[in-house]
C-alpha cells in the first residue's frame, strides 16, 4: 500500500471553487479520493484564522476527517491589504515528509507550487498530484504535477447557487 502526504491549501481552495461554482470543496470526498488504497502518512489543512466562530467550527471539520491543521493569524495591512499564505509552510512541510511517502498530494491551484512539484519529483522520486479548480490552477502547476486530479463534481458541495 503507498505511502501518501496530503497538503491543502485551504484558502486557495476556498476562493477558486467560489469563483469558479459558487460551491465550496467537500473536504471528506477529496480524503477518500486522496486516500483510496493508501495508507496516509500525514495530512495537513493550512488555514488562516480570523478568530471567528463559523471558521473554528470548519477547523473541528477537518481535524475530524483526519487533517492536522495549522493556522496563521490574518493580517490586515495599514493600507487595506490583507497578508495570510501558507506557501512557505506547506513547501517546508513537504520536503520534510517526502522521504517518507510514495505520492504527494498537493491541492491548491498557486503556480508557485511548480516549483515544488518539480523538486519533489526529482529530489524524492514522489509522484505528486495536485488537486485544482481547473480554470483557476496554474498551467505551470498542472505540468509539474505527476497528475492533475480537477476538483469539480463530487468534490464539491451542494449545488450552485444563482
Amino acid at each position: 500500500m503507498p505511502n501518501v502526504l496530503i497538503l491543502l491549501d485551504v484558502q486557495n481552495l476556498y476562493y477558486t471553487s467560489r469563483q469558479a461554482y459558487r460551491r465550496n470543496v467537500d473536504y471528506n470526498a477529496l480524503w477518500a479520493r486522496a486516500s483510496a488504497g493508501r495508507r496516509v502518512v500525514k495530512a495537513i489543512a493550512y488555514a488562516i484564522d480570523r478568530g471567528d466562530e463559523k471558521q473554528r467550527q470548519f477547523q473541528n471539520i477537518l481535524r475530524a476527517i483526519g487533517f492536522e491543521v495549522k493556522l496563521k493569524p490574518f493580517i490586515q495591512r495599514a493600507d487595506g491589504s490583507a497578508k495570510g499564505d501558507w506557501d512557505v509552510g506547506i513547501t517546508l512541510d513537504a520536503m520534510e515528509y517526502a522521504g517518507d511517502v510514495d505520492v504527494v498530494v498537493l491541492a491548491s491551484g498557486d503556480g508557485d507550487f511548480a516549483l515544488l512539484a518539480d523538486r519533489l519529483r526529482e529530489k524524492f522520486g514522489v509522484a505528486v498530484e495536485v488537486y485544482g479548480v481547473p480554470t483557476l490552477t496554474a498551467g505551470a502547476l498542472m505540468q509539474s504535477a505527476s497528475r492533475f486530479v480537477p476538483i469539480e463534481g463530487n468534490l464539491l458541495l451542494g449545488r450552485p447557487e444563482h
